[in-house]
């Protein structure tokens, strides 16, 4: 069962948004069954990212989790794949090939019908290869 509202797809949206116009990329949202976008530059296909909403602020956001199915999912789209949090005040974002996190398994406290929500994560600590932008 998906739990995200229209309001977390939006919030997905004005991120990659502000993520594509600082760089200059354009992005293709792809299937809900897939990561979350495809990266062009220039019309040519150059990255994909997941984007994952943080609920607080970049100073508080550490460590920063993603399911391992994510990283799973991106690694083996064999093109520069990039994730990207989208916090209240900004975006924390690095390349999946150069970040160390620690894996265990963690989530959320669990809801009815959900099947994800204890699962093996990755947490990143902050380090030199996560990039902080502020809106």
């Amino acid at each position: 069962m998906r739990f995200e509202t229209k309001a977390d797809l939006d919030r997905e949206i004005k991120c990659i948004e502000f993520f594509c116009n600082k760089f200059g990329l354009t992005y293709v949202k792809l299937d809900k069954n897939d990561v979350d976008f495809a990266l062009y530059k220039d019309g040519k296909l150059i990255s994909y990212a997941e984007v994952k909403g943080r609920n607080k602020n970049i100073y508080e956001a550490y460590p920063l989790p993603i399911a391992c199915r994510k990283l799973v999912k991106l690694v083996d789209k064999k093109m520069n794949p990039v994730i990207i949090w989208d916090c209240f005040d900004g975006i924390i974002y690095g390349k999946l090939e150069s970040l160390q996190g620690l894996l265990r398994i963690g989530g959320r406290k669990p809801r009815e019908k959900s099947v994800n929500d204890i699962e093996l994560m990755a947490y990143f600590e902050k380090n030199i290869e996560l990039k902080e932008i502020f809106f």
